[in-house]
C-alpha cells in the first residue's frame, strides 16, 4: 500500500471519530487542550489498534468480523447516542454545570464503537500483503489528530448552542450508527 492509499485510508477510517468528538466537546464545559489532547489520545490509540485486532481475527475469522461488524457499531452508537438525546433533553435541576472531561470509559466506549470499521478494514487487510503496523499507526494518529480538533470545534459550537448541543453529539452517533447499518445492508452496489 502507497503513501497516498495509507493517508486517505487513515483519514476515512478518523472521520466518524472525529463527528463523535465534536459532540464530547460541544457537551463539556469550555474543554482545554489538555482534554482534548487526552480525548484524542483515547480514540487514537483504540483506533489504531483495531486495524490490528481485525487483521489478526481476518487471518482466521473474517467472514464471521464482518456478518456482525455493522450491528455492534449500530448499537454502541445507538445506545450511546440516546444517552446523550435523553441527558440533553433533562431538565436542569439548577443550572447544572457541564463537566470539565468525559470519563476514560465513556470516551473508550465511543472510541471502540467508532472503530468497528477499522476492525473490518484491518480483517480486509489480512488477505493483502501490508505492514499492518504502518497502517494501523498512520490511522491511530490520524484519529488523535482529528479527535483533538473536534473537541476543541465542539467547544466553540458548545459556547454557542449551549445544552442542544449534547442532543446534537446523540444524533450525529445515531446517524453514523444509522450509516454504518445502512452502508451494511442496504446500500445498492
Amino acid at each position: 500500500m502507497n503513501f497516498a492509499a495509507t493517508a486517505l485510508l487513515s483519514l476515512a477510517m478518523s472521520t466518524d471519530a472525529f463527528a463523535a468528538a465534536v459532540g464530547k466537546g460541544a457537551a463539556l464545559y469550555r474543554p482545554h487542550l489538555r482534554e482534548a489532547l487526552r480525548t484524542g489520545l483515547i480514540f487514537g490509540v483504540i483506533e489504531g489498534l483495531t486495524p490490528v485486532i481485525g487483521w489478526a481475527l481476518g487471518q482466521v475469522a473474517a467472514p464471521y468480523v464482518t456478518a456482525w461488524d455493522h450491528w455492534i457499531a449500530f448499537v454502541l452508537l445507538g445506545g450511546l447516542g440516546l444517552r446523550m438525546i435523553r441527558e440533553g433533553m433533562s431538565e436542569p435541576e439548577e443550572e447544572v454545570e457541564k463537566p470539565g472531561s468525559h470519563s476514560f470509559w465513556l470516551l473508550a466506549i465511543t472510541g471502540v464503537a467508532t472503530s468497528i470499521d477499522a476492525m473490518v478494514v484491518g480483517a480486509g487487510l489480512a488477505i493483502m500483503d501490508v505492514d499492518i503496523t504502518v497502517i494501523a499507526a498512520a490511522i491511530g494518529f490520524s484519529t488523535f489528530v482529528m479527535v483533538t480538533i473536534g473537541v476543541m470545534l465542539g467547544r466553540m459550537l458548545g459556547l454557542i448552542v449551549g445544552k442542544r448541543a449534547e442532543m446534537a453529539g446523540g444524533l450525529i452517533l445515531i446517524g453514523i450508527g444509522c450509516f454504518i447499518l445502512y452502508e451494511h445492508l442496504g446500500a445498492p452496489a
